[in-house]
């Protein structure tokens, strides 16, 4: 059963076309690439998900149902900017957590946390740009949910913490989740990917599983995104 699908879906700003008929099925148990030039859509599909935006025409479904208040408690995501309050220290942060989400597990948090050596009496907005990336993906990696929607999760962080990051991205998630994430730094999230969906100009161009991709084309799928996206 997929815990994500698109069928028809239409995005429109006025006279521009962000996201045009497009229909895609994801399952769970899969970390999935969303890939594609600026422009492509990416960022309006992760929004569609979360109930940010509403769609012009066409569905986009969570677990069978359209986005809403009811399926807030099935996806967490991670904007591709600071959202969290910054006057809070990582504390308080958890406790915020903790109150909002019922399936958030503060253990997790905290276990991360220090193994990252962050502080959790710093304040948010006194943490490097960084550290606020990690803080942000601890925390939404340390709920219970159905759909993981990470919108460029590792773009602000060094190389040295990515690698961390990401295998927190797959030891966070069950078996019964989704991961989408859409990114830039295909070559960094590649190895963690069991599939990949390009977009361009708001048209879905493939959704293919990773290793099948690798075995038709001969090349890496950031090599192949490079061949299929240069200028």
């Amino acid at each position: 059963m997929s815990v994500l699908e698109c069928r028809n879906l239409t995005k429109k700003y006025g006279n521009l076309t962000a996201l045009d008929n497009i229909d895609l099925t994801l399952e769970p148990g899969r970390i999935v690439g969303l890939v594609g030039p600026n422009g492509s859509g990416k960022t309006t599909l992760i929004k569609l998900a979360q109930h940010m935006l509403t769609p012009t025409e066409g569905q986009i479904l969570i677990g069978g149902a359209e986005p809403g208040p009811w399926t807030k408690g099935m996806v967490s995501y991670l904007p591709d900017r600071d959202f969290l309050p910054s006057w809070m220290n990582v504390d308080s942060l958890l406790h915020f957590y903790m109150d909002f989400y019922q399936d958030f597990d503060p253990d997790r948090a905290r276990q991360m946390l220090e193994s990252l050596g962050i502080d959790p009496r710093m304040t948010f907005k006194k943490l490097s740009k960084g550290t606020r990336e990690k803080v942000q993906l601890i925390m939404t990696m340390s709920r219970k949910a159905s759909v993981y929607l990470l919108d460029e999760p590792i773009a602000g962080v060094d190389p040295a913490a990515r690698d961390y990051i990401l295998r927190t991205i797959i030891s966070s998630y069950s078996e019964n989740a989704l991961v989408l994430i859409s990114t830039h730094l295909i070559a960094d999230v590649e190895p963690v990917l069991d599939e990949v969906v390009f977009l361009k100009q708001g048209h879905i161009e493939l959704h293919e599983n990773a290793d099948a991709l690798r075995e038709r084309t001969g090349m890496s799928v950031d090599g192949y995104f490079r061949e299929v996206y240069k200028c």
